[in-house]
């Protein structure tokens, strides 16, 4: 009590997180004991701030007076408000924040728009960009690059300025005063009063957004952020998109804080007022930031479960947080795991993050039946109008399906819903909704030869089982990226929804503990109350580690903890914790890891003996995520941070009374419906346990805030704190045949999904190449017995298919004789591959005494170098397959578990014959990669024999198939549909196109549909013969183009695996530019041809216009680098969208290198980045995206290789829709002399040369009319309902990017 009295100052104190649709409010009385409150977060009727509502429903409650005469809150009785709100998040989803100026560099006007170019869906037709959070842009002509001494031959006098760590900089055009006060009086003129200043390499030398900075204050900007105090790190677009969001809204969340503290007396003053950060840290109210406050409530919930499920188990945790409109997943062990960038609603925040991973849309998600599966999500019904049993006339949700089986219990719940919020739960129309699924699912069963007929509540779970299995896998990703064992986990359960679902999450994860505490349905609001006071400092770096920077690394050390601890002493506290940190990478790499030292050392430097190991933490961290580390690698630190504690005085909790006997008594009972069947089940109200209970499944438990369902063979524990602890036992699995279930079949996607996504996780951490480990340029696929593909993972459209080819190439060439402990690669395009720098390892999967492979697994990773007439294997000119490095059709390179080193290195080293032609330039990293591709195929043979060991192996091959026949029937739907719309408006079933490539060769297409039994004929007949140079496309890349094709014309998502083909009969004519002979040059094929073949494929199905259909490759190099990029361009248009501007389309999705990065790694300087200003786009009712400017200034000479299309034709346009501009290449001499260089080229530049490239926009759809502009506001502003956010979600964003 007299601790409890201390740390309250004998009053009342509020931890509040306000979120979505609740606020949950949780007050620490002056004796330490609880209470709780739950508000709807917006109910403008009753009140107009929930948190503030809350305070005062309870002050009035608890001490009799709540207002004073003036009819504000009384303060008097509060100590302290620790809060967490949405209001930034929301402002950001809903693009609600203060209007913006940015400030950039000339020419970099389009850099935010751009961003890093790739489109977010890899699907989606219509590309939907998030909205720019900026309303104008400034440019201003002033320029820093770094110096480059040594490898900067341009003349020049600029001045030398030096930045941080030492770095020098060039000055290649000073800040002109004037200009910018002229063009920043006419912002202000419009009403502006937030600026962010986005000046090229600030983070290191901030001169120039300084200077800029100083004028817009004295213009009387309100809201100034600059790039470099917003977060020093270098990365110009992820730095910029932070300022933005600074700028954006910080004004906004300042509003509501006026407003919040406007209602009470005195506004608060004298009251100790925190607010959570997106790092897990509070703030004190003045210094919270709109940038920093992203992830302000599901942060509390991290702090939560850390802070008190550490005391119940050493085991790392597992938090699933699962509410009414999303499920979060985030993981502890011991320290908060965070990241220092995450993209949130489109916009990438560079600062230090929470990892908290949004990977469902929780309760609320949306229940579908397509095609033969049981689908749930990502769409959900969100807060308005909620599920169906909310009675506002929403879809089913999970929630019904937990309603219907009665592990809801609508008598338990507040009467909050209806049209007038005054209504309890309705059974009865979630029960009608879900009759008729039901009779739409029967009906297809029996159409299917199926004789069971499914019972509503067959139905409901079918769908939370799905649900279950869809959280586990992300759940699985999240620890697996780390080479972590998942069951090794405990499973720390809250939100209002979690509790329904996490015996059956933590039983299908192999997790036997689950944590509960007794506030989990609030714990984001108790978490306020546990976190600490932060403040963080942080500056950019650069140096490498070595002995020598020691002393400057802990001099800056020094100073950054200096500043956090005088902040935090002059807020009041005298227990402070210091935490540093270097931001380590190996030199050459991108992946930084952000390390703590290990703990002090006798090592004899400085740094070492102050702080700790640095090294050694990296170095572990490293050996962990991808299984090796790096020998004879430099280690760069790329920042140097100190994050300052000061510690909580929170009241230690109460513990509750102990329990006379073990066994509660119930206070009622419900039938609840399980797997096994349907059980009477006793219903306990947690208010009534006491410590030591005990309570064997099947149960519910209910509180105030959430419903918990321990399931059979689960026994939930009371703790001494009221908490609950869960044990997990391993329960009857249900038994499951071959006949065909809709709801394992479901189950069964997406296990088979998950042995491809987990293969993909060992292939990236095992791998030493930047193209596979940062890049992750791969794909990996589980196979049949016949060499079908079952699932693929990522979709990296170039890949899909492609591999099943060449596993059925080598079951053709190698028949039966095939071991187990074989292993294949293969590259060669006569056998299933695609150019040769992706090569394709192939591991048949044995099974016991099974003679004959079960399943293959394969994995095809892009070399950068494997030989060849041009360093990194992809020439612009070659002609022949021999240029174009080493090829191998049915190479055994393990042989029966032995590694054939000394013959892949003899086949990898030795030149192929072509003139000029050598072996590989990095055979280290080649066996390295090819290892790890091993090593990712043995851990798909584990997964597969762990399925086959728990179903029987006829059982797995059986939903094999019915998974490849779901495929089927999806495309065979997708036909008929397609048939009906065409028959109606051509009158006939028959498509035909014809494209042609810029050197004149046609690419055509036939298609003979059948309207009744969905069946098609694909035809290439009529394409050109192979040409004499690279652009011929193998077998492979015309059907990865086809099945890309079909997936898209679905609209949603279908397992893509060889059924998409089986209704479709393909023929491409032998020796063509689509099915080349065995020594054509292909390189250009795959990264030119794809997209022309996509162009001909959507303008036979008038699907939309063309697309800028090129990759742009270029590739600029000398003997000591080479630097490689594709460049964005315009998407084609369609019949309800306009076509999206500077975005990779089709076939390609590949993020381009920061400006920064490459200006710091290479002697180019990056003159001008935006979108074209000539109209690229073509006119139509819906006008086609822009294409993009980008001018590139040499430093010095170098060889520029140059692979495009679309120099000579335009990209079409549709129905009455104009074509787009074709794109240009032009070289501008250091005299004025500009040259037209064509579309494909290999030149020297010289120093001063200026390469100017103009990419295709997009074809126009429909005739131009006025209503163009109001449809383009459509489709911009168009919502999605679930956010993903995280490092699950970053690491699948950047696969696709490949």
């Amino acid at each position: 009590m007299a601790a409890a009295a201390v740390a309250t100052g004998g009053k009342y104190c509020f931890a509040i997180d306000r979120g979505g649709t609740f606020t949950d409010i949780l007050c620490i009385r002056p004796d330490g004991t609880v209470r709780t409150l739950k508000l709807l977060s917006v109910d403008p009727r009753r009140y107009s701030d929930a948190p503030r509502e809350g305070i005062r429903r309870i002050l009035k409650q608890e001490t009799g007076y709540d207002v004073t005469p003036e009819g504000l809150v009384d303060t008097s009785h509060i100590g302290w408000v620790r809060m967490g709100t949405t209001v930034a998040t929301n402002a950001l989803l809903e693009r609600k924040g203060d209007p913006v100026a940015l400030v950039v560099n000339e020419g970099f006007r389009d850099l935010l728009y751009i961003g890093n170019q790739a489109r977010p869906k890899i699907f989606d037709l219509n590309i939907r960009k998030p909205a720019n959070l900026y309303k104008t842009v400034v440019e201003i002509s002033c320029r820093l690059v770094p110096e480059q001494a040594e490898r900067c031959k341009l003349e020049h006098n600029w001045p030398v300025l030096e930045g941080t760590s030492g770095a020098k900089y060039l000055e290649m055009q000073a800040v002109d005063v004037e200009a910018v006060r002229k063009s920043l009086q006419e912002v202000r003129q419009q009403g502006i009063t937030s600026v962010a200043v986005v000046l090229a390499h600030s983070f290191a030398c901030p001169v120039h957004e300084l200077a800029v900075g100083k004028i817009a204050e004295e213009l009387g900007f309100t809201h100034i952020t600059l790039s470099h105090q917003a977060m020093p790190m270098r990365r110009l677009v992820a730095r910029g998109y932070t300022a933005c969001a600074e700028a954006y809204l910080t004004p906004h969340v300042e509003r509501y804080l006026n407003s919040f503290k406007s209602g009470f007396d005195k506004e608060l003053a004298g009251v100790d007022i925190l607010f959570m950060q997106s790092d897990g840290g509070l703030v004190r109210m003045e210094n919270f930031r709109g940038a920093r406050a992203i992830l302000s409530g599901p942060a509390g919930g991290v702090v939560g479960y850390a802070q008190t499920g550490a005391r119940e188990t050493d085991a790392p945790l597992i938090g699933f947080d699962m509410g009414g409109t999303s499920t979060d997943v985030s993981r502890y062990a011991g320290t908060y795991e965070h990241v220092i960038e995450s993209t949130t609603a489109g916009v990438t925040i560079q600062a230090p993050q929470l990892d908290i991973n949004t990977v469902a849309a929780g309760g609320g998600s949306m229940l579908f039946f397509r095609s033969g599966l049981f689908v749930v999500g990502p769409e959900s019904a969100g807060a308005h109008p909620g599920p169906a049993c909310y009675k506002k006339g929403g879809p089913l949700t999970v929630t019904d399906a937990n309603l219907i089986l009665g592990r809801l219990l609508p008598e338990y719940f507040p009467k909050i819903f209806g049209p007038k919020e005054n209504e309890a739960l309705d059974f009865t129309v979630t029960k009608e909704k879900f009759e008729q699924m039901r009779a739409v699912i029967n009906e297809y069963l029996r159409g299917g030869g199926g004789e069971k007929q499914l019972t509503v509540e067959d139905v409901a779970l079918g769908f939370i089982r799905v649900a279950n299995e869809a959280m586990c896998r992300p759940i699985r990703a999240l620890t697996q990226a780390r080479g972590l064992d998942t069951s090794q986990h405990v499973l720390a359960c809250f939100g209002g929804a979690g509790g329904q679902h996490a015996c059956s999450i933590a039983r299908e994860l192999g997790i036997n503990k689950v944590l509960v505490h007794k506030y989990a349905g609030i714990l984001s609001a108790y978490g306020m109350a546990l976190a600490d006071v932060v403040q963080e400092t942080q500056e950019p770096c650069g140096l490498p580690f070595t002995v020598e920077n020691a002393a400057f690394f802990k001099t800056r050390l020094d100073a950054l903890a200096a500043q956090c601890t005088t902040s935090l002493q002059t807020q009041g506290f005298q227990k402070i914790e210091l935490e540093p940190f270097l931001h380590l990478r190996y030199d050459g790499t991108d992946c930084a890891l952000m390390c703590s030292p290990a703990g002090t050392t006798s090592k004899a430097d400085i740094l070492h003996a102050s702080y700790g190991d640095f090294v050694a933490t990296f170095l572990q961290r490293y050996r962990t995520e991808f299984g090796f580390v790096l020998q004879n690698r430099a280690i760069v630190v790329d920042d140097i941070r100190v994050r300052g504690l000061g510690k909580n005085n929170t009241p230690p909790e109460v513990e509750v009374e102990t329990a006379a006997t073990v066994t509660p008594q119930p206070t009622g009972s419900t039938r609840i419906y399980f797997e096994q069947g349907a059980f009477e089940s006793p219903i306990y109200l947690t208010s009534q346990l006491l410590a030591g209970s005990k309570v064997t499944g099947p149960a519910i438990l209910i509180d105030q805030l959430s419903t918990i369902l321990v399931e059979p063979d689960c026994v939930a524990e009371v703790t001494k704190y009221g908490d609950l602890v869960i044990n997990i036992h391993s329960g009857k699995r249900t038994v499951v045949d071959c006949k065909l279930d809709a709801i394992q079949l479901s189950i069964f996607s997406h296990r088979f999904m998950s042995i491809a996504e987990q293969m993909g996780r060992v292939l990236q951490r095992t791998s030493i190449s930047t193209n596979i480990k940062e890049r992750l340029d791969f794909s990996c696929a589980l196979f049949g017995p016949d060499g079908g593909l079952v699932s693929n993972a990522p979709h990296i459209p170039v890949h899909l298919g492609a591999m099943q080819e060449t596993v059925q190439y080598q079951l053709k060439v190698r028949g039966d004789s095939l071991r187990n402990g074989d292993v294949i690669l293969s590259n060669h395009p006569q056998a299933g591959g695609s150019h040769l720098p992706d090569l394709t390892v192939i591991t048949p999967v044995f099974y016991r005494e099974q003679p004959k492979p079960v399943f293959f697994v394969a994995s095809r990773g892009h070399h950068a170098d494997i030989g060849g007439i041009t360093p990194g294997s992809m020439p612009p000119h070659s002609t022949a397959l021999n240029q174009e490095g080493a090829a191998f059709k049915s190479f055994l390179i393990v042989e029966g578990g032995v590694f054939q080193e000394k013959n892949i290195i003899e086949r990898l080293t030795t030149p192929t014959g072509a003139k000029g032609a050598t072996g590989t330039r990095n055979l280290p990293d080649n066996l390295s990669d090819l290892k790890a591709q091993i090593a990712a195929n043995h851990k798909g043979i584990q997964l597969v024999s762990e399925l086959i060991d728990s179903y029987g192996l006829d059982v797995v091959q059986a939903y094999m198939n019915y998974i490849q026949q779901n495929a089927e029937v999806a495309v065979r739907d997708m036909l008929k549909e397609i048939a009906q719309n065409v028959l109606k408006r051509n009158g006939t079933t028959t498509l035909e196109a014809v494209e042609y490539m810029d050197d004149g060769s046609p690419i055509k297409l036939r298609v003979e549909i059948d309207p009744e039994k969905g069946n098609a004929l694909c035809d290439f007949t009529g394409s050109g013969p192979e040409v004499w140079g690279n652009c011929n496309a193998p077998r492979a890349i015309t059907l990865s183009a086809l099945i890309y094709c079909l997936r898209c014309m679905v609209g949603h998502d279908v397992p893509l695996n060889q059924g998409c083909l089986a209704p479709i009969q393909v023929i491409v004519p032998k020796n063509s530019i689509l099915d080349p002979s065995e020594g054509a040059a292909v390189v250009g094929g795959n990264v030119l041809t794809s997209q022309r073949i996509v162009d001909t494929v959507l303008r036979t199905f008038s699907v939309c216009a063309a697309s800028c259909g090129c990759m742009n490759n270029i590739t600029i190099g000398d003997e000591e680098w080479g630097y490689y990029e594709t460049v964005a361009g315009g998407a084609g248009a369609g019949p309800t969208w306009h076509g999206a501007d500077g975005v990779h389309t089709h076939m390609t999705n590949t993020r381009i290198t920061d400006a920064e990065i490459m200006e710091l790694r290479y002697p180019i300087i990056l003159k001008r980045f935006c979108l074209r200003t000539d109209r690229s786009g073509g006119a139509g009712q819906f006008h086609g995206g822009e294409g993009v400017e980008r001018e590139l200034l040499f430093r010095k000479p170098v060889t520029l290789s140059i692979l495009t299309e679309r120099r000579t034709l335009q990209p079409y346009g549709l129905e009455g829709g104009q074509p787009a501009k074709p794109g240009l290449n032009l070289l501008r001499k250091p005299n004025g002399r500009v040259i037209s260089l064509g579309g494909k080229t290999c030149i020297d530049v010289e120093t001063g040369d200026l390469f100017m490239l103009k990419t295709p926009g997009g074809g126009g759809y429909g005739v131009p009319n006025e209503s163009a502009d109001d449809a383009k506001v459509i489709s911009q502003t168009e919502k999605h309902n679930l956010t993903e956010r995280g490092s699950v979600f970053e690491y699948r964003q950047a696969q696709e990017s490949a």
